[in-house]
């Protein structure tokens, strides 16, 4: 526990050492408030709806950047041969960053909560129980989307290849339940169950099941553990 620890504060700590995580805060807030405030200024109507439908796709973005560097910038300038070298397991490496990476996004997602204290000034008729439950889903989305972004970097010495895989991957859980169409109907119901999407929606309507959590559980530790079996294999190749 105090080696993750100790990769977290380093991590979280070079985050914020750089323009990086101040230029992804404010661009994030920006976005998002623009999207939920441009509601209110031209049809005198907004809900958090607006923000939960929003925010994924911006995560399809920014999560892949903020995560490209966190295992690749090391590759690239040689020091997780030295890391390697010391008594600290690869897992304790992965987890540590992770939790660096999940921490940002988190920052980003609370700044968001301004939205919904307007909303509570001048809104009426506000489902709280939603809100509650959809930010949990948004928490837990972006937890999916940073580990397959570390997992991302882990494959490659290059930020931008680590990016542009990352996109590809969130893009492919992001779209699933909306290619159905193309996947015979006996396996619709399996390709619906692995959309992220899919299970984000259940939660932005109010509804806390397990199985929302499970899968996104379960999607985090299948990408945090491919990402611990690559650099393990470091060691054999």
């Amino acid at each position: 526990m105090h080696n993750i620890m100790t990769i977290f504060k380093k991590e979280l700590k070079a985050f914020f050492s750089s323009p990086m995580a101040y230029i992804f805060l404010v661009v994030f807030a920006l976005i998002n408030g623009y999207f939920f405030n441009i509601q209110f200024f031209l049809i005198n109507e907004s809900d958090m709806r607006v923000l939960f439908g929003i925010i994924p796709i911006v995560y399809l973005f920014f999560i892949p950047a903020v995560s490209m560097g966190l295992i690749s910038r090391e590759k690239g300038i040689g020091t997780i041969e030295i890391i390697s070298t010391l008594p600290i397991l690869e897992r304790d490496i992965v987890i540590g960053k992770y939790l660096a990476g999940f921490t940002l996004i988190l920052i980003g997602l609370l700044a968001t909560l301004i939205h919904y204290i307007n909303l509570i000034y001048v809104g009426s008729d506000i489902d709280h129980g939603a809100i509650f439950t959809g930010y949990i889903g948004l928490a837990l989305l972006g937890g999916v989307y940073t580990s397959i972004g570390l997992f991302s970097s882990s494959l490659t010495e290059n930020q931008v290849i680590a990016f542009i895989i990352g996109i590809a991957i969130v893009l492919i859980f992001f779209m699933m339940d909306k290619l159905l169409f193309f996947f015979p109907a006996s396996m619709t119901g399996v390709i619906q169950y692995l959309s992220t999407d899919f299970h984000l929606s259940n939660m932005s309507r109010g509804v806390l099941d397990t199985r929302n959590i499970i899968y996104f559980g379960s999607i985090i530790g299948f990408f945090l553990t491919l990402t611990t079996r690559v650099l393990e294999s470091r060691k054999w190749s």
